[in-house]
């Protein structure tokens, strides 16, 4: 059944395959509320309150995870750019300085890789290159190879700090599928 809100008994593989596009995010915030048995071979199968139940969570935890993944699907996307959060954009700027690249560009891309057949690539980038298209957002420039553009307009790029894992997370509007895990995705 497709329906356009995440419930405690969807599986988390439908909420994956139904809001690839937001894939990552909604992965990030059910690990982060502490449910592992996401990720390829895994038991995704299981319905997301299923997984909350098993780590012990009660009835106003997991409706309270809903809730969060479902603020998750109302965000807005400009799908005009390519856009950093404050947060993932602070945590850059403090990467540059400690790495002495300050003033650095940001290179973001994609690669054939994972079960799904993308994943992300972030790395830094001293100039654009001639074939790169440039984006500004909240301080930094966003180098995209012209030939990548299309598939990765109105990302946004943001940075999770968490007990069940930290990093750079991509919301993408353009994905058609992800695996299990998100960390892949298929256009």
């Amino acid at each position: 059944m497709i329906t356009n809100q995440i419930s405690r008994e969807m599986t988390i593989e439908d909420i994956l395959r139904q809001f690839p596009g937001k894939g990552q995010l909604l992965a990030q915030e059910i690990t982060s509320s502490g449910v592992h048995c996401m990720g390829c071979q895994a038991e995704t199968w299981k319905t997301l309150e299923a997984g909350m139940l098993e780590i012990g969570s009660t009835d106003e935890e997991i409706d309270t995870l809903v809730s969060r993944l479902n603020a998750i699907l109302t965000q807005t996307i400009d799908t005009t750019t390519i856009s950093l959060t404050p947060r993932a954009a602070e945590k850059y700027l403090h990467i540059l300085k400690e790495e002495g690249k300050e003033g650095w560009g940001l290179r973001f891309g994609d690669r054939a890789a994972g079960c799904s057949g993308f994943e992300y690539t972030l790395d830094y980038s001293e100039k654009a290159d001639p074939e790169d298209t440039v984006f500004t957002s909240e301080g930094v420039q966003i180098h995209v190879h012209s030939a990548f553009v299309e598939r990765l307009m109105g990302s946004v790029i943001d940075y999770v700090d968490g007990l069940n894992g930290s990093g750079f997370k991509i919301t993408n509007p353009n994905v058609k599928g992800c695996c299990g895990c998100g960390k892949s995705q298929s256009y």
